[in-house]
């Protein structure tokens, strides 16, 4: 039984962690930290399991074999890095960390102590995602020559544990980044695994437009970000994030092959559509994709289990815990960083992923 601490007690932990652990039967979740006291201890009242009133107590309590971080952005660096430290497997939420560095860090300390990494990318296992790489990678449209991913909603004020434009989200001292780390890592990820190749150019728009502080101010993070990213097969596309989407949320990706173009969670009614020049479609219904409005079962729980132990039963066993790791992920990171260097200098800038930095 693989015993699990969760460091932060808010929404992600309580819709996502907390009953997807309780729905294995190979986990036992053990101990609770959050900066609200009474938080954590209704949580562990609830569940079972220790309060702790510092994660630093937490993660040196030997019975935890394996620890969810759930804190703020800018905390996960270091608690990620003190809980490899301290012997435990960690799954940290996205975006990884605050800077490339804070995520080769990271990356780094899994390797010296010798436990597993994951970062939460749970968009790489929704079903129809996966069902389009295999399709893809079969060349079922051909070369890819274009894309573009969308993820707009209302917001983190509209979803988060404490709703409002009081959310941690809106606090760039607590965020660090706003839709692009929020969504905005899910897509440029997603890009990757779907393709099979890098980002390795981004031009890009990260700023404020629309959301306002308790006094009226546009809030310190970004709420948009729009970026043109080109693979290292010399494909282009674009990625478009929002949180001032008042509408109907936005989660869709098209790509554009020599043979087709591949439509994914685009068409309501089917979750891939394949067009070809000569008008005949064919059409996939494997799933819906998951909203802030309809969470079901992300996997990821499942996956980081099966990466600690690879006995452990998972409905994920066409993917490989490997595609979640902490490595994989410092490749999005990188893209996002660079995107914001973009924004920031207002240029096209290059990312190198075989060296320390990313960026040039």
């Amino acid at each position: 039984m693989i015993k699990v601490g969760i460091i932060g007690c808010g929404k992600i932990a309580q819709v996502r962690h907390i009953p997807e652990y309780l729905a294995n039967d190979s986990v036992e979740i053990a101990a609770y930290f959050d900066r609200n006291t009474e938080r954590a201890l209704a949580i562990s009242h609830r569940y079972g399991g220790s309060m702790y009133t510092s994660y630093e107590a937490l993660i040196e309590d030997e019975s935890i074999d394996a620890i969810s971080v759930c804190a703020a952005n800018v905390a996960h660096a270091e608690i990620t890095i003190a809980a490899l430290k301290a012997g435990k497997h960690v799954l940290c939420e996205k975006p990884m960390a605050l800077s490339v560095e804070e995520c080769e860090a990271m990356v780094a300390a899994a390797k010296q102590y010798g436990k597993k990494l994951m970062i939460g990318h749970n968009q790489r296992l929704a079903k129809a995602h996966m069902k389009a790489k295999l399709l893809i990678s079969e060349g079922a449209i051909g070369d890819i020559v274009s894309f573009k991913t969308n993820f707009a909603h209302s917001g983190p004020e509209n979803w988060s544990i404490n709703p409002g434009a009081n959310t941690w989200f809106f606090d760039k001292s607590a965020a660090g980044l706003g839709a692009m780390a929020d969504l905005g890592i899910h897509k440029t990820d997603l890009i990757h695994f779907l393709t099979g190749y890098r980002i390795v150019q981004t031009t890009a728009f990260v700023g404020t437009v629309d959301k306002k502080d308790p006094n009226g101010n546009l809030i310190g993070v970004d709420d948009n970000a729009i970026c043109i990213y080109q693979l290292e097969n010399g494909a282009i596309g674009s990625m478009n994030v929002s949180w001032t989407c008042y509408g109907e949320e936005d989660n869709s990706t098209i790509i554009y092959g020599t043979k087709g173009v591949m439509k994914i969670y685009v068409d309501p009614q089917h979750s891939i559509v394949i067009e070809r020049l000569n008008h005949e479609s064919v059409y996939y219904d494997i799933d819906q994709i998951q909203t802030n409005e309809n969470q079901t079962s992300s996997g990821v729980i499942d996956l980081f289990v099966k990466y600690i132990d690879p006995l452990a039963p998972s409905d994920n066993l066409d993917i490989s815990p490997d595609s979640l790791s902490g490595e994989e992920a410092l490749a999005s990171m990188r893209v996002i960083f660079a995107s914001v260097d973009s924004a920031r200098l207002n240029r096209t800038v290059t990312i190198n992923h075989l060296e320390k930095g990313g960026t040039l």
